[in-house]
Parts: C-alpha cells; structure tokens; sequence
C-alpha cells in the first residue's frame, strides 16, 4: 500500500504540478520527475528544488525518503527541471513513473 506522500508526488507528476512539503524539517518546493523505491526498497522520489528552504544553493536536485516527509500538496505553477541530465540518476532504482518517459512521451 502506498504512502499517502507517494500519492502526492505521483499525482503531481502526472499532472506537472509542483510539490510543497517540510522534509528534514524544512519546508521545499519541488516538481518531482522521478517516483519507485530505492535499493532498500523505500518510497522515494527525485524532484527538482527550486525554491524554500535548503542547507545548499538553490536550484538543485533532490533525492527525498518519502517516510520522511510531511505536510505535503500539490499546486498549479510553473514547472521547473534541472538543465544538466550528464550522470544518470541512483536515487529510484525501481522506477514506478518517469515524468520524461510515462508522462510526456504519451502526448
């Protein structure tokens, strides 16, 4: 059974809407790309930060447990990506949805 966070995020891919959630005790504001579970076999997902809170700079990528976030809704807004794609990603080894794959090439 999925997380109520999965359902978020997957939700939110699949309508390109943005993310606002607190995670690590921060609140982020995410479009997410990328949801499945990692090699432990956890929920999680890869989304691009481009704005809230962050220990870094900002813009940047982010690999988020969902167990550990909160407090998480979907919004309309302006859909945002990271230009540089040179490493393949290792945050979701088993992938559910690819924004770039399920989502965009359907159209």
């Amino acid at each position: 059974m999925r997380s109520r966070a999965y359902t978020i995020f997957r939700k939110a891919i699949l309508a390109e809407q943005q993310v606002v959630c607190v995670y690590d005790g921060r609140r982020r504001e995410l479009c997410p790309h990328i949801i499945g579970h990692n090699k432990s076999g956890e929920e999680v997902v890869l989304a691009w930060q481009f704005a809230g809170e962050s220990s870094g700079k900002l813009p940047q990528w982010r690999c988020l447990r969902l167990a550990n976030v909160s407090d998480a809704h979907a919004r309309d807004g302006s859909w945002h990506e990271g230009g540089s794609h040179r490493t393949a990603q290792t945050c979701v080894s088993a992938i559910d949805l690819d924004i770039n794959i399920h989502v965009r090439k359907r159209r």
